[in-house]
């Protein structure tokens, strides 16, 4: 899958990209900010890990934007699943620390219901 990363920390983007990649992904963009990452949204990507809070705010917006598309998504955040607003609590979310088999799950998911499977 082609994935874009929301995340300011570039320990953890870095962490997230080489997991991704080592399972055969394209990162498409790792963005470390809301402005950014709305120049990046018409990008060609089929899946998104979403940070909450990152430079210029939380990432409420872009993952109401990314819903809207049906472009299916994960927060990955040392938030609490609670602090998501109403409208994006079906949302998956990844708690930090994360586990690895965490974050393969997450697109193995997201890939397979591309297919036409659940």
């Amino acid at each position: 899958m082609r994935i874009l990363i929301l995340e300011d920390d570039p320990f953890i983007a870095l962490d997230l990209q080489m997991i991704l990649e080592g399972e055969g992904h394209e990162i498409v963009g790792v963005f470390d900010s809301i402005n950014e990452t709305y120049e990046h949204l018409e990008d060609d990507f089929e899946y998104a890990l979403l940070d909450i809070d990152v430079v210029g705010g939380k990432s409420f917006g872009i993952a109401a934007e990314l819903a809207e598309r049906n472009i299916p998504f994960a927060f990955v955040s040392a938030s609490q699943p609670n602090d998501l607003p109403q409208s994006l609590r079906k949302a998956l979310f990844i708690p930090k620390p994360f586990e690895e088999t965490s974050i393969i799950r997450s697109v193995t998911r997201a890939s397979t219901r591309e297919m036409g499977c659940n």
